[in-house]
């Protein structure tokens, strides 16, 4: 599984993109976030983060099958 990373989340994981094996067994949204929180502890200070799955907002239920298009999407400040 790759997972795309923007802004903050970058920053956090130190490159541009994650490879998440399967060994892992993650198969929804939820199990995503969780993970991430686990191995990336700056990720659980984020007001938010939202996941798209082939370009579309997912919820934590969202199911994620092999070869999809996954990307984390934090929070955006601005002014």
């Amino acid at each position: 599984m790759e997972i795309l990373l923007f802004g903050i989340t970058r920053e956090i994981v130190g490159q541009n993109s994650l490879t998440i094996h399967p060994e892992e067994n993650i198969q929804t949204v939820g199990q995503l976030k969780a993970w991430l929180a686990d191995h990336f502890p700056g990720m659980k200070k984020l007001s938010s983060l939202a996941v798209a799955v082939d370009s579309t907002y997912a919820d934590d239920a969202q199911e994620l099958l092999p070869n999809q298009e996954i990307a984390l999407i934090p929070p955006v400040s601005g002014g």
